[in-house]
Parts: structure tokens; sequence; C-alpha cells
């Protein structure tokens, strides 16, 4: 298991050793050590510290190679211009037709495919909704007669594939 570093900030070193020497058992073992540090240092144990102290990791970067493959499925105007025959590339080319969707929004059929085929070359608009159904990013009603986006956190890539496709969207 690596270890990772825990910031700590003592303001008064004094009294931080007072109460560090009256939390302090007759044998402290390793983990009684840290959590008397922590209780010193005015939090209530080590994994509180910890939690207080912790740095959000950094976002992974894009994966470009597949940025680079999903953007040539998609034209000049930034409609769809066709399934790739990946299953992961296909799902991140549904993340720009996704956003595109206004969010709270609730479609009928007719309504849902004519957004989905304004947004692509091909006339799919069966396969779309199915897809993004499948994966999460639209819910259809039981009976079939509506669909509404549903709420997502896209990865970095499938952000940046996002902006890409939408800066090539005109305005109107």
């Amino acid at each position: 298991m690596t270890r990772t570093p825990v910031p700590l900030h003592v303001p008064d070193l004094a009294r931080f050793a007072r109460a560090l020497r009256a939390a302090w058992p007759a044998e402290p073992g390793h983990r009684s050590v840290l959590d008397a540090v922590a209780k010193a240092a005015g939090y209530r144990n080590l994994q509180h510290l910890r939690a207080a102290t912790a740095t959000a990791a950094p976002e992974p970067a894009p994966d470009l190679a597949r940025l680079r493959r999903a953007a040539a499925r998609f034209d000049g105007e930034g409609r769809f211009t066709g399934w790739p025959a990946r299953h992961g590339l296909r799902l991140l080319c549904l993340w720009p037709l996704w956003a595109r969707l206004p969010a709270g929004r609730e479609w009928d059929e007719r309504g849902i495919s004519a957004a989905l085929h304004a947004m692509s070359t091909f006339r799919d608009a069966a396969g779309l909704r199915r897809e993004m159904v499948g994966e999460g990013m639209l819910r259809r009603r039981p009976d079939g007669t509506g669909y509404r986006r549903l709420p997502a956190r896209p990865g970095p890539t499938e952000r940046a594939l996002i902006a890409l496709v939408l800066a090539r969207v005109p305005p109107g």
C-alpha cells in the first residue's frame, strides 16, 4: 500500500504537545499515535485529518487518439456521419448528440427523431435512440410515448469531443 503524505499545520506547538501527552496511552500502537496526533491538532481522528486535507486527484487528460477517431465521424457542421464499428467509439460519438439535447425537456418519438435527424447525416434515429437509452443517456417511458435526456458527467475525452463538435455547429 502506498502512503499518501498528510499535511499538518500546528499553530501552537505547546498546546499541541500538551494535548498529545494527555491522549497518549501507556504503550501506544502506530494507529493510536497517529490518532493522537490528529486529535491534538484539532481533528476527531486520523481519518478526519486525511479527509480535511485531501486534495482532489488531477483529472486525466483526454485520449487524443480516440478523440481524433471520433471527431472524424462528424462533418464540418457538427453532424454525425456514421456508426463506428467499435462499441467504445460508438459510445463516445453519442456524447455530442446528448449534449445538444436540452435538459429538462420531454419529446415524443417524432420530436426526438427529428432532433436526432438534424444532428446526423444518416437516417437512423431509432438506432441512435436505442443506443442512447441503452447507455443511460436518455430515459424512455415504459409505454414509449416520451423521451428525456438524463443527467450525466462525461469524462475528459467526452467533454473534449463535445467542445470540438459544438464549435463546428453553425449558430442558430
